[in-house]
Formats: C-alpha cells, sequence, structure tokens
C-alpha cells in the first residue's frame, strides 16, 4: 500500500505506545482486584446493561468497520452497503432469544462449544472447536493488518513494528485479567471510538455535503444503486449471510451473553447494541459510495480514508490513528480473550489435563506470534474475512437447528457442515475474485454458466450455507 506520509513516524509510533501504555495500565488496575477463574471467564455473571452494551458493540465494530462496508460498496452498490450494516448487527438481535435460550437450558456453560459438546457429542464438538479457533485466529490476523496497513498509510511506519505494539499490548492485560479486564477496557474505548466516529462523520458530511447524498452517486456511478445491478443483490445478500453467521460463532459473544447479571439485562443491551451497529456500518459503507463516485481509480480498502484525509490536516490523521488503534484493540483483546477461554474450557474435556490455564497461555502466545508474522506481510483485509466466513456459513444453519429439532443427531449435522464446506471451498474464489478452484482451475471456465463464474463469492457462500439443510434428513 502507497504511505501519504500525512503524520511523522515517529510521531504516530508514540500516539501507539501511550494509547497501549493507558488500555494496559486500565486493564490491569480494574482487574486486580477481580481474582478468579470465573471473574476470568464470565465476569462472576455480573455485567450491568451499559458495561455489556459498550463491550457488545466495541468487540463488534474492530478496524474492520473503516476498511470492509466501503471497500465493499465500491463495487457491491448499495446492496453491499444494507448486507454489511445488517449482517454486522442481525446477530446481536438473534442473541436476544438464543442467549436466553442457551442461558436457561445450560446454565453451567460459558462457551457454545461447550453446549454443543452437550447437545450432540465429542466429533461434532471437535470440529467446531477447531473451526472457532481457526475464525477467530483469522479475524486476529485480518484486524491486526488492518490497523498496521493503516498506520503505514498515513506514516509509512512499519507494519511490523504496528503489529508488536498493539499485539503485545493486547496480551498482558487480556492474559492478566481476562474477561474482566476485556469489558472494562471496552467501555474506555467505545466511548473514544464513538467520539471520534461522530467527529469523523460530521466533519466528513460539513466539508463534502454536496457529495454526500443520492443524486451525487446517481449522476457519477449510477450503477451502484441500480436495481438492475446484480452485485447489489449478490454482494448485499453475500455480505449478510457472511458476517451475521460469522458472528453467532464468535465466542466472545457467547462469554458476553453468560456474563450478564440476568436475563433482562443481556435482551436491553443486546437490543441497543443492535440499534447503534446498524447507523455506524451502514455510513462507513456509504462513505465507499461516495468515494468512487467522486473517484473512479480510488482504491477501494482506502475508499474512507480517500474522503477523511484528502485534505491532509495532521489533527485529521491523529484522530484516525487513535480511532484505528480503538477499535483495534477492543476488538482483538476480545478474540484472545475469546481462544483463551475456549482452550480451557474445551480444551480440558479433549486434551484431559486439568491445568488448561497456562497451556491456553502457550497456544495464544504461539498464535498471536503467527498473527504478527502474517499481518507483517499487509494482505487483503477484506479477502481474509471473507476465508474466515465461509468457514461459518458452512456450520452456522445444521448447528442452531439441532436446538430446535430433537431429531437432527450428531450425524446428519457433521456430514452437512463438511458437505458444506467442501461445496463451498470448491467455489470460493481466488484473490482477483477471476477463478475458484472448481471454476478455472480444475475445470474451464467456459463449462460454467456465465452468472456462476462472475458471482463466485456470492454462490460459494450460498453453497456453503444452504447446502447442508439438503442432508438433513438423510439417514
Amino acid at each position: 500500500m502507497k504511505n501519504l506520509n500525512y503524520l511523522n513516524q515517529e510521531i504516530s509510533i508514540l500516539i501507539i505506545l501511550s494509547l497501549s501504555f493507558l488500555f494496559i495500565c486500565i486493564g490491569i488496575f480494574y482487574s486486580r482486584k477481580f481474582r478468579g477463574i470465573n471473574n476470568y471467564l464470565i465476569a462472576n455473571r455480573s455485567v450491568g446493561t451499559f458495561s455489556l452494551t459498550t463491550s457488545f458493540i466495541a468487540s463488534a465494530l474492530g478496524t474492520w468497520i473503516l476498511f470492509g462496508p466501503a471497500s465493499a460498496a465500491t463495487w457491491g452498490g448499495i446492496g453491499a452497503v444494507i448486507g454489511y450494516s445488517l449482517g454486522t448487527a442481525f446477530p446481536l438481535f438473534i442473541l436476544i432469544f438464543l442467549g436466553s435460550k442457551f442461558r436457561k437450558f445450560y446454565p453451567n456453560c460459558i462457551t457454545l462449544i461447550e453446549v454443543i459438546r452437550l447437545k450432540y457429542g465429542r466429533n461434532l464438538y471437535k470440529l467446531i472447536l477447531i473451526l472457532s479457533i481457526f475464525y477467530m485466529t483469522i479475524f486476529l490476523i485480518a484486524e491486526v493488518t488492518a490497523v498496521a496497513m493503516l498506520i503505514n498509510y498515513i506514516s509509512g511506519t512499519s507494519l511490523w513494528i504496528t503489529s508488536l505494539i498493539i499485539i503485545s499490548s493486547s496480551l498482558i492485560y487480556t492474559i492478566y485479567g481476562g474477561l474482566r479486564a476485556s469489558i472494562f477496557t471496552d467501555n474506555f474505548q467505545f466511548i473514544l471510538f464513538l467520539i471520534l466516529l461522530i467527529l469523523s462523520f460530521s466533519y466528513l458530511i460539513t466539508f463534502n455535503k454536496y457529495e454526500f447524498n443520492l443524486n451525487f452517486i446517481s449522476e457519477n456511478k449510477p450503477l451502484l444503486l441500480s436495481a438492475k445491478y446484480l452485485p447489489n443483490f449478490t454482494a448485499g445478500l453475500t455480505f449478510f449471510i457472511a458476517v451475521a453467521a460469522t458472528n453467532l460463532f464468535h465466542q466472545g459473544n457467547w462469554q458476553r451473553v453468560y456474563s450478564a447479571k440476568n436475563d433482562q439485562t443481556l435482551k436491553r443491551s443486546l437490543f441497543f447494541s443492535f440499534l447503534i451497529i446498524i447507523p455506524i456500518v451502514f455510513f462507513m459503507g456509504f462513505c465507499g459510495l461516495v468515494a468512487v463516485s467522486a473517484n473512479k481509480s480510488v482504491v477501494p480498502d482506502l475508499a474512507f480514508f480517500d474522503l477523511l484525509l484528502k485534505d491532509q490536516y495532521i489533527s485529521i490523521s491523529f484522530i484516525v490513528i487513535v480511532l484505528g488503534i480503538s477499535l483495534t484493540i477492543s476488538s482483538i483483546d476480545t478474540l484472545i480473550n475469546a481462544i483463551i477461554s475456549l482452550v480451557i474450557v474445551d480444551g480440558k474435556k479433549m486434551l484431559k489435563v486439568s491445568n488448561t490455564l497456562k497451556i491456553s497461555n502457550v497456544v495464544i502466545i504461539i498464535l498471536c506470534l503467527i498473527t504478527f508474522y502474517v499481518a507483517s506481510k499487509g494482505y487483503s483485509i477484506l479477502y481474509l474475512f471473507l476465508i474466515a466466513d465461509l468457514l461459518c456459513c458452512a456450520a452456522v444453519l445444521s448447528v442452531f437447528y439441532g436446538f430446535y429439532n430433537k431429531t437432527f443427531l450428531e450425524l446428519n449435522a457433521y456430514v452437512s457442515i463438511i458437505i458444506g464446506l467442501v461445496l463451498g471451498i470448491l467455489l470460493f474464489p481466488s484473490p482477483d475474485f477471476s477463478k475458484s478452484l472448481l471454476v478455472g482451475i480444475l475445470f474451464p471456465k467456459d463449462f460454467f454458466p456465465e452468472i456462476l463464474s462472475q458471482s463466485l463469492l456470492f454462490f460459494s457462500f450460498l453453497a456453503a450455507t444452504l447446502t447442508p439443510i439438503l442432508t438433513w434428513k438423510l439417514k
């Protein structure tokens, strides 16, 4: 990614170090008075409405919102914007019902994987455990990659420097304080990035008031608003399915479901989070529509920043860096703690050892080293997320269908998920979205209908999500 050196590298690194150190101090100072495994994993089931709401939002809205929605909008149109915003918020709405159900019927559980083991058995439990850890690791890589690329774009700071500082600081207070530290720092991070988002949105609308409307987009990029433009439907549905399915397997969400002090607190927090997330993600996507309408050669991943930083004000660059760091750390401390909780709770069943806390720390450090290495390479952020999303789409319907159908057996669920994964992977597009393993590699593209070869991403998610349904009745 080309950097524009809006800000001096030394100043950027100082900002990153200062904010990271602040969150370390807040996390450790607060959590030191809450010790014990219940506090570490589920905050002793005592979190109130405000803290739970801010934590759900802060955990859901990582740095990806600065890249993903706007990037998708530049080619997926208004459909992608709507799909992304609803897909991000929809899982929280579903958790209003699923969360209450699980708290009632599985009151002593801590993780979704633990519930799956009790409902289905060890084989499916192992598969979903592996998928969940793999998905959250990719999510972790994508988040760190995003903020490293952002700082590089603004100041030219090497990707590895930002990656190292962000990962190390998040590890320090999360390993020490667990969920208590994660939720408490989420409160500050939410308030900080909400203020900065409002300032950014106000700046954009005030200084681009003639561009931030549907008429401007319609005049310059009418296809992105057209009902005849197929990606408006395929991209919208793809991102809705992908993001919604992924977040239902996010262990960080399930930790927070079980950390609520009662069902009413949980329902209120989820509903408020649902309402707040939709307009934030929608506006970020809308920025992508405006950016590509104003500059047809805009780099999709940088669409939001192309608007925000075009006048090169140092104050705006400072806001963007603080915004990016706050969003990232609030998201990755959730991921780190979620993976630790999976290893502690579910690793005990799989590894059959008693002291899984030390093992979980070793596992998360290894995963963070992998994250550091991959994030330093600067791979496509949206593409990384899409890989993780596909895995969850193959499992989501089968896993949750079983909780409403007592005759649905473990074997049915297991086979259906594998079939969904295989078909989804066969159709999943290459990084340039021009071909897939099945279409263009194993067989020439001419063998397939044009609508399939031109919408590989959509059909890969459709196959991964819906194909499992066809196997539910097989014996």
